[in-house]
């Protein structure tokens, strides 16, 4: 099977992306996590608790404005006036999280089906050469043993 340049770098783009969603949903869960536990959220506390580099924080267009703003608006959360809230974030973000998941399922499996189609078709097209050459090749035999 012989996969196109195209292929690859779409596998390649597919990947990246994947990658950036679940960074992104880590730094979510950090910045939630930080604020439930009234620490102060700054590009360093989310990079710690989230596992993602500074880099990401900073060149990510919406985490980014929002961690400045966090980080120079300080607030303390008192859990008990929050719990509600943050059980209402939680189910949202989770739900959201699913709905990416799903769709990422669905692009991967779309994909799969794609490279196994193209697979199938390029097993075809092996068979009936190989299917010639052994036409060619029997008829190239008989004539050698007329002769």
């Amino acid at each position: 099977m012989t996969t196109t340049h195209a292929d690859r770098t779409a596998a390649l783009v597919a990947a990246a992306k994947s990658k950036s969603t679940r960074k992104t949903a880590d730094a979510e869960q950090a910045i939630r996590r930080l604020l439930k536990r009234g620490e102060r959220v700054t590009f360093q506390a989310v990079q710690r608790e989230a596992g993602v580099s500074h880099a990401f924080l900073y060149n990510h267009a919406e985490l980014r404005p929002r961690i400045e703003r966090l980080r120079a608006n300080p607030r303390p959360v008192d859990p008990d006036t929050t719990a509600p809230d943050s059980d209402n974030n939680l189910i949202h973000t989770l739900s959201q999280q699913i709905i990416e998941l799903k769709k990422q399922h669905r692009t991967e499996v779309r994909a799969l089906r794609d490279a196994l189609e193209q697979a199938h078709g390029e097993n075809l097209d092996l068979r009936r050469q190989l299917t010639r050459q052994g036409t060619a090749t029997n008829h190239t035999a008989s004539i050698a043993e007329t002769s």
